[in-house]
């Protein structure tokens, strides 16, 4: 008889069946055969194990993890391009000065908690893939902190002090408002003590577009009750990203947007996010947090059309409702490609606009029409980056949020360290081939030459808003057809290349 069926089986009917059913024949082999089943169901049922000691670490009696979450991998450290140690930097040497700046510096690099310690590897086709040693199965306060342990842990291995959080990633949801707020209370007591003095989040942010709530929006929400709710998360996500010293705050309006204009007051919606954003300015202000607000742009995803859908239409919107100097950009490469863009036509508008706070660095696929995230390794999409941040005079007080996700089929805990060293040698390697194009000097001196006539005395009276059109007929008469020279996009693209 199966010792383990009086165990699984809680149902009485199910058990009178079987002992019946024994009295036949061939019952005591159906009986082994259901009690195979049944151990092999409770194993899959049982979820991910708790505490495996196959890595080292083990959780005490009292919940607590002991010992390291990352056993057996060192502090990251720089080797050189030549280097064959997949654990160590190639390009990425934190120390080193280029064009007046420590490499550190320009990157303000930081680690997004949200796919790093609460990614599964789930897509809408598949169950998560992932179950990291030091989860529980629980999204409970102490498996939480316990969470909060491990991103410490990997801050200070990979060499990074900056992290971005999501409220409801760091710490659970209650079931009311009061409780939510003592959870993040709770967990974010923890992360200040754990940051020491060198480490801090380079923004922080509410997550208002996963909980039902918030399926028409927040601060576009049709009804009040979900506006204010909003509000107030908003309202403590500032507090506590100001409380543990945050450089900045972002709004991404996953759900500000709509799936169909039949039911939608398009102008009342923009006018309610507008408002929105003027209090949170005015809360920013009267709470004495001094950092940057930036709003995140992206076309859609999950909404059929977001509010936000580029930089252009972002820069719009601020000035509109007069918030420009209030608001900063934080551009999504994966974002930029979803709306039509490149990366770098993206940061180039937001930079001109002088609007170009922060990065989100992943990238998209090509073959692939939604928001996947990855870890950029172009080094061409990122050379192109770096150009625009040199052109910036840098990020900070933003920095490159390494907002991307491991593969689904990446599943060992290494693995979360060979996506960040990639990620971050991609970005410093387009730094340095940056570097080259400036001091080359044949790229500048190509767009120089483009536009040359500008440089004329006419040339400079338009752009100076001195040039009529009866004076310019004039000139268009007495010169005649004008004679267009080449744009030399070929040789661009040969001096871009022999930086790489």
């Amino acid at each position: 008889m199966c010792m383990f069926l009086s165990l699984v089986l809680s149902s009485p009917i199910i058990i009178v069946s079987l002992v019946g059913f024994n009295k036949m024949k061939g019952g005591r082999i159906l009986l082994l055969l259901v009690c195979s089943t049944v151990i092999t169901l409770g194993v899959f049922a049982a979820g991910p194990p708790t505490c495996p000691a196959d890595l080292g670490g083990k959780c005490s009696g009292s919940g607590e993890w002991e010992g390291e979450f990352f056993p057996g991998i060192p502090k990251i450290k720089y080797e050189g391009p030549s280097s064959k140690n997949p654990l160590a930097f190639k390009w990425y040497n934190a120390e080193e000065e280029i064009l007046g700046k420590k490499m550190k510096d320009w990157m303000r690099f930081s680690i997004a908690f949200w796919h790093t310690f609460r990614g599964t590897g789930g897509d809408p086709f598949g169950a998560p893939t992932k179950y990291w040693p030091w989860e529980d199965g629980t999204n409970s306060l102490a498996m939480a902190k316990r969470r909060m342990r491990a991103n410490f842990e990997f801050l200070e291995k990979i060499g990074v002090d900056r992290w971005c959080f999501h409220d409801r990633d760091i710490a659970p949801d209650g079931e009311t408002l009061e409780e939510s707020n003592r959870n993040l209370d709770e967990v974010v007591a923890l992360a200040k003590e754990l940051q020491g003095t060198k480490i801090r989040p380079l923004w922080g942010t509410a997550q208002l577009f996963m909980h039902p709530r918030y399926m028409h929006g927040g601060a576009t929400s049709s009804e009040v009750g979900v506006y204010a709710y909003a509000a107030a998360q908003v309202k403590k996500a500032m507090e506590v990203t100001h409380y543990l010293g945050g450089e900045n705050y972002v709004f991404w309006g996953g759900r500000e947007g709509y799936q169909s204009l039949l039911n939608t007051d398009m102008e009342r919606e923009l006018d309610h996010l507008g408002r929105f954003c003027e209090a949170a300015v005015a809360y920013k202000k009267k709470i004495g947090f001094n950092g940057t607000l930036l709003i995140e742009p992206k076309p859609q995803e999950p909404t059929k059309h977001q509010y936000d859908w580029d930089a252009a239409t972002t820069a719009n919107f601020l000035r509109k409702y007069g918030l420009i100097g209030e608001f900063k950009l934080n551009i999504e490469c994966n974002h930029a490609t979803l709306s039509g863009h490149s990366c770098h036509h993206e940061l180039e508008t937001a930079r001109i606009n002088g609007l170009l706070g922060n990065i989100d660095a992943n990238t998209g696929d090509p073959q692939i029409g939604w928001d996947t995230d990855q870890f950029m390794t172009d080094i061409s999409e990122a050379t192109l980056v770096m150009l625009s941040v040199i052109r910036n005079g840098g990020l900070a007080p933003g920095g490159f949020n390494f907002d991307a996700k491991l593969r689904r089929e990446s599943t060992d805990v290494e693995d979360i360290f060979l996506a960040h060293i990639s990620g971050m040698d991609t970005l410093a390697r387009g730094l340095r081939s940056a570097v080259k194009l400036i001091e080359d000097g044949s790229l500048a001196e190509l767009v120089r030459k483009r536009y040359q006539s500008f440089d004329t005395e006419i040339g400079a009276q338009v752009e100076a808003g001195k040039g009529d059109f009866e004076t310019l007929e004039k000139l268009a008469m007495k010169w005649g057809e004008p004679k267009v020279p080449s744009a030399k996009q070929e040789l661009a693209e040969m001096i871009f290349q022999s930086a790489l």
